[in-house]
Formats: C-alpha cells, structure tokens, sequence
C-alpha cells in the first residue's frame, strides 16, 4: 500500500513539472478548438498530434494527449447546445435538451450544468481509474502469454462486432489490420513479410502515417465536401450561467449514478461515450418523476449525457492500462502511443518504479484528467462568450493547415518521404471505407495490437504447444469473445422476431455497385498473403497464416453478403438517376482530391517550405475563393508558423525539393 501511495502522489508531482504542464496546457488548447469546431473529433486530432510525441518523456506525451482527450466532450457540449450540431459524436444527446433550452432563452443555465456536470464526472471516472489499480493489479500479474493473446483478440472482436451495424465488415476490417502490421522483418528469424524488397518496409508499417489516413484525410474530404460555415446562426446574449451550475448540486444524485454508468461503460470493450450518453440520458429520462418535460428542455437531460461523456475517459483507461485493450477508437489511438513511447500495457504499468515498472505514470494519468478538466471549466467559465465565436469559422479556413498537420505529422514519424505515400494511401483505404459503410478503427486496432499479439501467440505456443488453448482462462475469454461476436446478431434476430414490420419499415441502407468489388479485393489480398507466406518458416508464419486463414474465411462471407444485397437491390439502383445533390457531392470529392495530391506533389518537387506557403496561398484563393487580405494574412500565419516552429526551434531536417535537387545536380 505504501508504493501505491507513493505513486499516486508522484503522479500529481510530475504533472506540475514545469514541462510536462506546459505540454497539457497546450494539448488542452487543442482540446477547446477540436470540441467546438463541429466535424474533426477527438480521435482525429489525437491522429494529428501523435507525430509530435515522439522526442517527448513518457509523462509529458500523455500530458498532451490526455489533456486534449478530456477537455474535447466538454467543450464539445458547446456548440450541441448552442447550435444543435454535436461539437463531438459523443455529445450528441446534450442536444435533444440543451438545444430546446437556448431556444428558450436559457442557454446560460443549459452551459452552466453541462459544464459543471462535465467536471464532476471526469473527476468521479479519474478517481474510479485510481481505485481500480490496486484491483486489477494482482489479476494482470497473474495472467500469462495465452491469457494476453486472448484479450488482444477479446478487444479486437469487441470493437469489431459493436462499433459498426455489420459484424462480419468489422470482423474483416480488423484481420486486414493485423495482416498489415506483420509487414516488415520478423524480429525473431528476420524474415522479410511482404516487403516488396523495399528496404523502407522493413520497419513495419508507420502508425501514425496510417492513423493520419485512415481518420484525418476522410474526415478533412467531408469538411471541404460540406462547404458551408460550421454556426449559420448568430450567438445571443448568454446568461444564466450560474443556475445551471445550481442546478448540478441540486440533482447531485443524478449526476453521480450518471457519471458510474459513464466510467463502467467506459471499461466494457467496444462501447465507449458514444452509448454511455445515451444510456444517462436514458438513465434520467426513466428515474425522473416528470418525463414530460424531456425533449423540451429538461436540465436533467444535459446533466446526465455531460457527467457520463467525461467519465467514460477514466473507465476506458482501465482496460487499456491494465490489458492493452482498448474499448474505443480513442483508446486505441492511446495505445498507439505507448507503443510509441515504448511502454507495454499490462503488469509494466502496475508495477512500482522501484521494479522495473510505470505505476507513477500510471497514476500521473488520474490527475492529468482532473486538473486539465478543472482548467477547462474555469477557462469555459471566464471566456465562454469569446469561445462560443470559434464555432462561426468557415471550414474552408481550417482545412489548409490541417492539411499541413496530416503531412507534417506523416513526414515527422521517421523524416522519410514514403510515410507521405502511406499517408495517401490509408486516406484513400479510409474513404472508401467510410463510402461503403466500413469501420475503421477495428482496422486501426488490428494494426496496433498486431506485434503485440504475435508475440503472445508465439510464446504460447513455443511454452505450451497447442496445449494453451484448453486453459480455463483461455476457453473464458473465448466463451466471452463468442458471447460479444453474436449478441448483436442475436439482438437483431430478436427485433426482427418480435417486430417482423419493423425492419420493412426501416429505410434499407444504399447498396454500392462497388461493395462486391471491394470485398473481392479483400478476398485476393487474404489470398496472396497466405500464398506469400506459405514458404516462410513456424516463427515468421504462424501469426500470418492464422490471420490469413480466418481473414480469408470473414472475406469470402462479405463478399457473399455483398453480392446477395447487390442483386437483391442493386440491379435496380444501377438504373436510377444520380441526384443532383450526389453529383455535386462527387465533383466536390473529385476537385478537393486534387488539391490534396496537388499539396503531395508541391512538397515533392519544391519542398516543404515553399509548398506550404504556395499551397495555403493557392488553395484559400483558387479554391475556397477568399478574399485577398484574408488569403494573404493566413498564408503567412501558415508559413511562419511551419518555419518558427519546424525549422528554427525543432531543426528539422526537411528534404529540398527534387526539383532543386535536380538543378543542383545539373548545376556546374
């Protein structure tokens, strides 16, 4: 107990180091822009600023980003409010109250009490977080490489099976993952895997070049795609403010059951903000005496979904601290950073220092998350009025320098041009992913977690031979991994059963004459990396033929799926006419997709300082079409803000153009 003590105080003494503080405020500066500003989303940013983490201690990284990763739902509950856009996916049920009361002038009392109930819920998930080491503790000390090797897969098929409609796209999603991250030499026999003879694949795959694509580029196509200012409303007198902190202590009961269904929804795997606000809301709804009153205004509506949004951030780091299992897509960015930093989830991060161990880290982790959120509140407090202004940016000003960030960060991760190439590549993997319903983040997770689970694979079969697989604990966690794969199926069956109407009631979901296409792809691919890896020796294949095996398989049900809707409705749908709306959706697509190469191929051929004016420049003026002071103005912000900041105080070594190169060499 006295180690125990010792770190949790520890941890609140590294966070006020001087560095690692500075590092939060700046992650929680981020924080307040990426809630309010409709479209980017936490896990995006946290995607953007992994390349930064790099040259950073452990503590100071998690500051960042732990800081940032807070104040998001906060802030978020902003613009739900105000505007009734969710500023963040996870604040979207503070709208259905929130909005009803700023319409009915009491916008003040509807920030006041999210605000406030976002405060005590992140303090309530943070000390949860803290009361569940000493719990788990002994539990993840005690399990060994079978029982690892299963949870990885246990976080897998969880986030597989719950973040998206279609298990089985989930399922396949996340084999393609773990496929990718065999790319490069086995660490143990040296093997090359699917390298190409490339010796830049040798690495491995770079996360963060395939995290930036697979989220930031879709998401930043769809911005430009929209064209429209995020508030298209005026902001009016706000006020109030102090009721509705009032009103959080008056309902403290509520906010308190709220914010432990956020924290034990958090540590459920595959679930995450996204279903706790809505069973808070549904929480207050059901214990109120008076539901009339929600859906016109209710301030108990906006105290539940906003304590259990922040909550949610310490549940989710249970599993992941302790097992390596991320229950969302934000946790899984997360655990890209430890891998990052070095750090290995399970018993390192519950071990004392004096050990061997992380465990001040560790405990670092809960007070980030209080003092960053008591930071944010105060600053929501103090300049609200000032903040609520971000939301009327046009997002036709934004996008050039998150362009910036997506290159910037994929060219940061190892100074190499190809981590660009791979940046395309997985943005345009993640587009189509997001235009044929496709999940990403078990892909994402299947990439993160794949060494991790080679590893115990192997050590569990190199100890144990096939033996492992009848382990009581192993048979658990499989029972529990099959359980969490079919209960949506169930669930859906039983819908369907008791409501047969329903489901023909229901719009059916636009079937894509690429669907089948796509999941023939998938197929293929399963197929050459079984063909690939079939000559390669036990170590360097074991994990690739197990994953090409059940990937094939996951494959070849899609494509069957496909190809059953496809001739059910697609037939028809082939002779429709495209919709004026859609036509224009496509040529924004086609033409915004053109200034993203145009960006790639500026950085290649001029370097990164001049594209990046030139390009700003080009785009604000040629193609969002903004005025010449505001062209100008940002172009130079943009600028000097890469040179300031890149080249003059971190001294990166940014390439030259290869047209420079070429003339260098041409030059006597």
């Amino acid at each position: 107990m006295f180690d125990l003590f010792q770190a949790f105080i520890g941890g609140l003494v590294q966070v006020f180091a001087w560095k690692t503080f500075t590092f939060m405020m700046i992650g929680i500066v981020i924080g307040f822009a990426v809630g309010i500003l409709p479209g980017l989303g936490g896990p995006v940013t946290l995607a953007l600023m992994l390349p930064f983490i790099f040259n950073m201690e452990a503590v100071e990284a998690f500051a960042f980003l732990l800081g940032m990763a807070a104040v998001t739902a906060t802030t978020g509950d902003i613009t739900s409010i105000l505007f009734g856009i969710p500023g963040e996916a996870i604040t979207a049920a503070t709208i259905v109250d929130g909005h009803p009361m700023a319409k009915k002038g009491e916008a003040g009392r509807a920030l006041g009490a999210a605000l406030m109930s976002s405060l005590l819920g992140a303090i309530f998930g943070a000390f949860a977080l803290a009361l569940a080491i000493p719990i788990v503790r002994p539990l993840v000390l005690s399990i060994g490489s079978p029982e690892f090797f299963m949870l990885a897969l246990l976080g897998i098929t969880f986030l597989a099976s719950l973040s998206g409609g279609a298990v089985v796209k989930g399922l396949t999603a996340a084999a393609v993952g773990l496929l990718i991250a065999t790319i490069g030499l086995d660490p143990i026999s040296g093997t090359e895997r699917y390298t190409f003879g490339s010796l830049y694949l040798w690495d491995r795959i770079s996360l963060v070049s395939a995290t930036l694509g697979l989220f930031a580029i879709p998401e930043i196509i769809d911005l430009s795609v929209k064209g429209t200012s995020i508030a298209q409303t005026s902001v009016g007198k706000i006020g109030g403010v102090m009721e509705g902190v009032k009103d959080t202590f008056r309902h403290w009961k509520l906010v308190m059951r709220c914010s432990a269904i956020g924290t034990y929804i958090g540590i459920i795997p595959g679930m995450g903000g996204s279903v706790s606000q809505w069973v808070a809301y549904a929480h207050a709804v059901q214990t109120s005496p008076d539901k009339e009153r929600f859906g016109k205004g209710a301030v108990e509506g906006v105290l539940g979904p906003g304590a259990a949004n922040n909550s949610n951030l310490g549940g989710g780091l249970v599993p992941t601290i302790a097992f390596g299992v991320p229950g969302n897509v934000t946790m899984a960015i997360l655990l890209g950073a430890f891998i990052i930093q070095g750090l290995v989830p399970g018993p390192p991060m519950l071990i004392p220092e004096s050990q061997g161990g992380h465990l001040t880290l560790t405990f670092s982790f809960v007070w980030i998350i209080v003092v960053s959120n008591i930071i944010t509140v105060a600053a929501c407090f103090l300049f609200l009025k000032q903040l609520v202004r971000i939301t009327e940016v046009r997002g036709s000003l934004v996008i050039p320098f998150l362009l910036l960030l997506v290159f910037l960060g994929g060219f940061a991760t190892k100074n190499a041009f190809e981590d660009l190439i791979l940046v395309l590549i997985f943005g345009a993997l993640g587009w189509v992913m997001v235009k044929l319903d496709w999940p990403r983040p078990p892909m994402l997770l299947g990439l993160v977690l794949g060494p991790l689970a080679e590893n115990r694979l192997f050590l569990s079969t190199d100890n144990y031979g096939l033996a492992w697989m009848w382990f009581p604990s192993v048979l658990v966690i499989f029972v529990i991994i099959i359980a969490g794969t079919f209960y949506p199926l169930f669930q859906r069956w039983r819908e369907k059963r008791k409501n047969p109407q329903a489901e023909k009631a229901t719009t059916p979901a636009p079937v894509s004459g690429w669907a089948p296409i796509f999941s023939l792809l998938i197929v293929v691919l399963f197929a050459w990396g079984l063909w690939e890896a079939w000559g390669w020796g036990f170590r360097a294949g074991l994990f690739p033929w197990s994953v090409g095996f059940a990937g094939l398989a996951l494959g070849l049900a899609q494509l069957d799926l496909d190809i059953s809707g496809f001739l059910k409705k697609g037939v028809k749908a082939l002779h429709t006419e495209v919709s004026s709306e859609a036509a224009l959706e496509a040529r924004r697509t086609v033409s915004f997709v053109g200034w993203i190469l145009g960006f790639f191929f500026a950085i290649w051929l001029l370097g990164f300082s001049i594209a990046v004016a030139l390009s700003t420049f080009l785009y604000l003026k040629a193609g969002a079409g903004e005025k010449w002071l505001i062209t100008i103005i940002l172009t130079l912000v943009a600028f000097v803000s890469f040179y300031g900041l890149f080249i003059y105080t971190l001294h990166v070594p940014f390439p030259d153009g290869l047209l420079f190169e070429w003339w260098r060499g041409g030059a006597p």
